[in-house]
C-alpha cells in the first residue's frame, strides 16, 4: 500500500500523452481533422455543445456598452482608481508595512499587457492547441518558446506541462515583468517554475547544455531578426532538439531562408542537420484569423 502511495507521489499527475496527429495537413481547421482518444484542442461535439447552452439560456449579443454592476469601469478608469484609491478596502501607511505579498503595478493588474499583440489574447490559446497536436505532446515533454512575451502562448504550456518543463528566452524587460509580477502568480503556476531567462542575441547558455527539447517554437520573433542572427540560432537549438521526432515550428515566414534561393537555403538547412518538413495553417476558435506556420526536425541523431 506504501508503496503504490509513493509511486502515484513521484510521478507527474498530468493527463497522458496525445496520440498521432495529421501532420500532412497545410490547410485550415487542421485541428477538426485530429483523431485521437485525447485531445486539447475543442471536438465538434464540443462546439455544439457551447452553443446549445447559449441558445437554451437565451443569451445573445448586447451593444458595446458598460453594464450594470457594483462598479463597471474601463481598464483606464479602473487603473486610475488604483492610483487614486488603491482599493474598496485597503490598508492605510506605507507599502513596506501592508499585507501585500507581491505588489503588483496597477497596468498589469488592469491587463493593459492584453492589448499588447494587436489581436485578442485569447489567441494564445489556439496557438497553444495547434503547436501541443502537431508536435504530438505529453506533459512530460519540454518546450522552449523564443521570445514569450507576456505569456500569452506560455501559459496554456506551463498548465498542461509538468513543472520545469517550459523553457522561454525574451529580452523585453516590461514582458518579462508582465509574466513574472503578473500572469504567473494571478494563474496559481508559481509551483510549475518555469524556466524564464532574460537574454537576446540568442543565447540559449543558461538552459544547460543537456536539455533536449520535444518542441522548439518562435512567434513572429525571427521576423525582427537579421537573417544572420536566425541561422546562428537555428545552429545553436540543433543540438538542443530530440533527434526525429522533436520539432522547430516558426510563424509568419522564413524570409531569413527564402531570401537565399530555395535550393542554397535547402542545403544550409542540411548542413545544419535539419530538415524542412512544410507549411501549415491553423484557425482561431473564437475570431476570424488564421495563423502560418512553418514545420522543421532534426535529421540527425
Amino acid at each position: 500500500m506504501l508503496f503504490f502511495l509513493l509511486s502515484s507521489l513521484s510521478t507527474c499527475s498530468c493527463p497522458s500523452s496525445l496520440q498521432s496527429f495529421n501532420d500532412n495537413n497545410n490547410g485550415g481547421g487542421a485541428l477538426d481533422e485530429v483523431d485521437r482518444k485525447e485531445r486539447i484542442s475543442a471536438t465538434k461535439e464540443d462546439i455544439e455543445w457551447i452553443k446549445d447552452q447559449i441558445q437554451a439560456n437565451g443569451l445573445h449579443m448586447q451593444d458595446n456598452i458598460l453594464r450594470k454592476g457594483i462598479n463597471p469601469r474601463t481598464r483606464a478608469q479602473q487603473l486610475q482608481d488604483l492610483i487614486q484609491f488603491k482599493g474598496i478596502s485597503h490598508y492605510e501607511g506605507p507599502e513596506s508595512e501592508n499585507h501585500t505579498a507581491l505588489p503588483c503595478p496597477g497596468e498589469l493588474l488592469v491587463e493593459e499587457h492584453h492589448s499588447n499583440y494587436g489581436e485578442p489574447w485569447a489567441g494564445g490559446r489556439d496557438v497553444f492547441e495547434f503547436l501541443a497536436e502537431s508536435s504530438h505532446l505529453s506533459p512530460n515533454s519540454r518546450v522552449l518558446e523564443i521570445g514569450c512575451g507576456t505569456l500569452r502562448v506560455g501559459l496554456h504550456f506551463i498548465h498542461y506541462l509538468c513543472p520545469e518543463h517550459y523553457h522561454c528566452l525574451e529580452r523585453d524587460e516590461l514582458s518579462l515583468m508582465s509574466a513574472f509580477r503578473y500572469e504567473l502568480p494571478s494563474q496559481g503556476l508559481l509551483q510549475k517554475r518555469p524556466l524564464i531567462v532574460r537574454g537576446e542575441d540568442m543565447d540559449f547558455a543558461k538552459f544547460g547544455s543537456r536539455v533536449v527539447y520535444d518542441l522548439i517554437y518562435a512567434s513572429a520573433v525571427f521576423l525582427h531578426m537579421p537573417g544572420k542572427l536566425v541561422w546562428v540560432g537555428l545552429e545553436r537549438l540543433v543540438s538542443k532538439l530530440k533527434p526525429y521526432d522533436g520539432r522547430i515550428f516558426m510563424s509568419h515566414n522564413m524570409k531569413f531562408c527564402s531570401r537565399l534561393g530555395g535550393e542554397e537555403c535547402t542545403k544550409r538547412l542540411t548542413s545544419l542537420g535539419l530538415e524542412y518538413l512544410g507549411k501549415h495553417t491553423h484557425d482561431s476558435l473564437l475570431f476570424n484569423h488564421y495563423e502560418i506556420w512553418f514545420e522543421f526536425r532534426r535529421s540527425k541523431a
